[in-house]
């Protein structure tokens, strides 16, 4: 992809922003799952401190409760786990103790609770059901998907901290779907790694990467940057691609390294074509790895090229970056990639990157939403054909709480392009 080629190509971006939920208490995270079944999709969103997880119908955005006393919720994810066609929510809780920092997991904590969407959503103001699946300490993101067999949902379960220290290596764990999944008290576990990682911020789940499977794959942000983790069918193993080592420069300064979130990004057939990356952890960095020459096919190697850097780390050593999503936004099969930039201004809404040069790593931006942002969550809200996001402040004590936090809905008004 060269300058020349791009030129005629380019579309500004252009979001109509939309007010869902204004005078937050606190705010976190954000997903959009299809909850009521009309085929529009919903959003379900919450922060750390009130233990209470809304949804939002779609198109009123009617507030509704889910469930409330969970004690610190923190990363989640959705899929249907009764079988029913409804998409439950996922959730792992209790990550911290008093002190309600990283240097403070608390050693009976990280527990995943599977909550079950009664389906009538939309119709009933009852609380949803809590079921157990398990725990391991410093539990801060997981993804749940078809990881080594496709007969079963897994979760995969990634802990950020250990009761030793902040940097301690971290058990990736799984547990597997147990055949009544209402009775079972909790799900069976398996390590998937218990040698390798340490501080996991980001973690991405992925469909279409690896050769001749099916099986969706993960691809992880830690201390040892970018790190793309998969199972091989032949070999029944489980594999760590390395993509990159993330920022490394700050270290001695904020005592941070690596990388904090990332997304892949498709271009053509190439459905990682490239890696965006949000660096390290609650980093000011942003960092894209593109394939160069080195490599193979079956071997590739990879070039980081930094792209910005978004205001200085604050007292804590961390910066304003808390997440990376890629998606087709302009309708021209190629992947773009938000930023989610939580704050202060300037460093503080969503920016939007499209490849220019992929190759030599030149992209431009636009600033596409103003609003504190710690997660971002994409759909076809208004089913115009056009991929939109919605996006949650940061307000989370003990690190940062964005002023006049919101919930956001950006509907996509970019000029259509054919391909």
């Amino acid at each position: 992809m060269k300058p020349a080629e791009y030129r005629r190509e380019i579309t500004r971006p252009t979001f109509a922003p939309q007010v869902v939920a204004d005078q937050l208490r606190d705010g976190y995270w954000l997903e959009s799952p299809d909850i009521d079944g009309d085929g529009q999709p919903d959003l379900f969103g919450y922060g750390l401190a009130l233990g209470e997880i809304y949804w939002y119908q779609n198109p009123d955005w009617t507030r509704r409760l889910v469930v409330d006393r969970v004690r610190m919720p923190v990363g989640a994810d959705y899929a249907d786990i009764t079988g029913n066609g409804h998409p439950d929510i996922i959730v792992c809780h209790e990550l911290y103790g008093p002190i309600g920092t990283i240097h403070d997991p608390d050693p009976r904590g990280g527990k995943i609770d599977w909550i079950e969407n009664p389906g009538d959503a939309g119709k009933t103001e009852d609380r949803w059901q809590r079921h157990y699946i398990g725990r391991t300490t410093g539990m801060h993101r997981l993804r749940v998907g078809y990881f080594t067999q496709r007969e079963r949902l897994e979760v995969i379960g990634l802990p950020i901290v250990a009761v030793e220290d902040v940097h301690a290596v971290l058990p990736v764990v799984m547990f597997t779907q147990p055949d009544d999944v209402r009775s079972a008290e909790e799900w069976p576990m398996t390590v998937i790694d218990d040698t390798h990682f340490r501080m996991i911020h980001g973690a991405e789940k992925k469909s279409g990467l690896i050769p001749g499977s099916d099986l969706e794959s993960i691809l992880l942000a830690s201390d040892e940057g970018v790190t793309w983790l998969y199972f091989d069918e032949p070999t029944q193993s489980w594999q760590r691609v390395l993509i990159g080592t993330g920022e490394l420069t700050q270290f001695q300064q904020t005592g941070f390294r690596g990388s904090g979130d990332l997304d892949a990004g498709r271009v053509g057939d190439d459905p990682m074509a490239y890696v965006a990356a949000v660096e390290p952890f609650h980093g000011n960095t942003v960092a894209v790895y593109v394939k160069d020459s080195k490599g193979t096919e079956k071997e590739p190697s990879w070039k980081r090229f930094l792209l910005d850097v978004y205001g200085d780390p604050n007292e804590n050593g961390e910066g304003p970056g808390h997440q990376i999503v890629c998606a087709d936004f302009d309708g021209d099969g190629e992947d773009e990639f938000l930023v989610a930039l939580r704050g202060p201004w300037p460093w503080q809404g969503v920016m939007y990157y499209k490849a220019i040069d992929l190759e030599n790593g030149v992209f431009t931006k636009w600033r596409v939403a103003d609003e504190s942002v710690a997660r971002i969550a994409t759909g076809d809200f208004n089913g115009d054909g056009r991929l939109d996001f919605a996006t949650i402040a940061y307000a989370v004590d003990n690190y940062y709480v964005a002023k006049d936090a919101k919930l956001m809905l950006y509907q996509n008004q970019t000029a259509r392009k054919d391909r």
